[in-house]
């Protein structure tokens, strides 16, 4: 059975903070990120976090060569009704304007949605990267669920829209998961066994994830991935 990590965990998220500083101090430092081709990416928060907490990340992106967005929703506060259509509208006018499908790029929360998005847009998008979502077990089994419930009107395994919170969609996915945070579980991170789809763990906190040098390289490597390409993330391809 699958439960929430332990007390000592969730408040050691604390480090978050630390980790930003050291992020700052590497960043001049960081390897040279793959060449890729270009496609637009869209990067959603997660919980009680807006586009200002993935600007990390969505620079390192910006910075390889993607044409790169946040949500632009403000706070994210939870599945409020409507704001999956919102989402979905602007992630087609983003592969529109493009021309281009889009890779979701999904932070905690902002990874459920972007698995949602992708499985009512196939036709946008090209592959989902999920950063510290759930995807198996039960939605309780962590430790912002009581703060969901709290933040909106229904349960956090009841959302306002018709779906399987749990189902991939039927594109190419990588889930990133960290081995020690405080907020998800390890287990309640790795995928179900199927084709296209990983999982791939890395050290550190929940809430620095966005700036968790392993997660960026990661990230940027499946983006340089061709279209139509997909291959297994390989660690000694780092560096």
């Amino acid at each position: 059975m699958i439960e929430a990590p332990p007390k000592d965990r969730f408040l050691a998220e604390l480090r978050a903070v630390p980790e930003f500083f050291r992020y700052r101090a590497a960043r001049p430092a960081f390897p040279r990120p793959p060449k890729g081709d270009g496609h637009p990416v869209t990067v959603f928060p997660g919980l009680m976090a807006s586009d200002r907490l993935t600007a990390p990340l969505r620079g390192c992106i910006a910075e390889a060569g993607y044409p790169v967005v946040g949500w632009g929703l403000g706070l994210n506060l939870g599945l409020r009704r409507g704001l999956l259509e919102t989402m979905l509208t602007r992630v087609r006018i983003w592969s529109d304007r493009h021309r281009r499908k889009v890779t979701l790029v999904g932070w905690s929360l902002g990874g459920l949605y972007a698995r949602e998005i992708a499985k009512r847009a196939p036709g946008h998008v090209r592959q989902v990267i999920t950063i510290g979502t759930p995807s198996v077990g039960s939605l309780r089994a962590n430790n912002a669920w009581r703060l969901y419930e709290a933040l909106n009107d229904h349960k956090v395994d009841a959302p306002p829209i018709d779906t399987d919170l749990h189902e991939p969609p039927p594109l190419p996915i990588t889930s990133i998961y960290s081995t020690d945070e405080g907020i998800v579980p390890v287990g309640a991170a790795i995928l179900p066994e199927g084709r296209a789809r990983e999982s791939i763990a890395v050290a550190g906190s929940h809430v620095g994830l966005p700036w968790n040098e392993r997660v960026i390289r990661i990230v940027l490597d499946r983006l340089a991935q061709p279209e139509g390409e997909w291959r297994p993330y390989g660690a000694e391809r780092e560096g």
